[in-house]
């Protein structure tokens, strides 16, 4: 479902701070396959997430959506391909708009727009229902504006936007980074539940190895612009921190940096 061939990605090229955030980086996901992304500080997560959602384009390689090459293609016309939340809970929402508004404007990406009512009282019913499964009380603050609620409302909200219409990938970076452990658990089942409901081909980022231990199908480790870990089936399932450190150390000649990440 996607696939990536080669792609290389050089910051200040030809200069004393060459760096080479991606080295060569090649990759494919399957249909319905989440995968989970972990690597210290400066491994290339990051990057490599921005290069498949044409934030930054790529100086080599290739990069295929449903076999569509979208290499050169802009990021807003990814957007038909790609769900995309962020670590900033306060992007991916319209602040001065209602939750329902919000829902409304993502329930409705790529429709061409007319002269009808904003929204229908079957859409406040579907979205009234989808809120409801994030257990955090929003489906009783339907017409509360969107920069009134807590972090954790917020991302659970730009999660389901970001899901509402089933993009053929759904982008997750470093998504619940930014909440406190509680609701971050809560975000990240909920992530789940809507990733296995729908069959979603999910990329999810994140600085924390219990979590990316935990969730998915897989689990790749970049280190200094390659992926030096793809780890799937059974080997994840009896995945443990201690073993990852372990496979990573053997992989790359050197220590994991991150106590942050390691501690969760």
């Amino acid at each position: 479902m996607l696939r990536i061939e080669n792609i290389v990605k050089i910051f200040d090229a030809n200069t004393i701070n060459e760096k080479r955030a991606l080295n060569d980086v090649s990759l494919t996901l399957n249909d319905g396959e989440f995968t989970t992304v972990i690597g210290s500080n400066g491994a290339g997560k990051s990057t490599l997430l921005n290069a498949i959602a044409g934030s930054l384009m790529v100086d080599g390689g290739k990069i295929y959506i449903d076999d569509v090459d979208i290499t050169n293609m802009p990021e807003f016309k990814r957007a038909s391909y790609i769900g995309r939340v962020f670590q900033n809970p306060m992007i991916g929402t319209a602040a001065d708009m209602w939750i329902e508004e919000n829902l409304a404007l993502a329930n409705r990406r790529g429709q061409k727009r007319g002269l009808r009512p904003g929204i229908t009282d079957d859409e406040r019913k579907y979205f009234l229902d989808l809120l409801k499964g994030f257990d955090l009380g929003l489906e009783n603050r339907m017409t509360t504006k969107v920069g009134l609620l807590s972090g954790g409302q917020r991302q659970a909200l730009t999660l389901l936007m970001a899901t509402i219409q089933r993009p053929r990938l759904l982008l997750l970076d470093e998504h619940t980074a930014a909440l406190d452990p509680k609701t971050a658990a809560k975000v990240l089942s909920v992530t789940n539940t809507i990733v296995r409901k729908y069959n979603l081909t999910t990329f999810m980022v994140t600085h924390n190895m219990k979590d990316a231990i935990t969730y998915g199908d897989r689990l790749l480790m970049l280190n200094n612009g390659r992926i030096i870990l793809d780890i799937k089936g059974e080997e994840k399932k009896t995945l443990t921190v201690e073993k990852l450190l372990s496979m990573f150390e053997k992989a790359s000649g050197e220590e994991f940096s991150s106590d942050a990440a390691i501690l969760g």
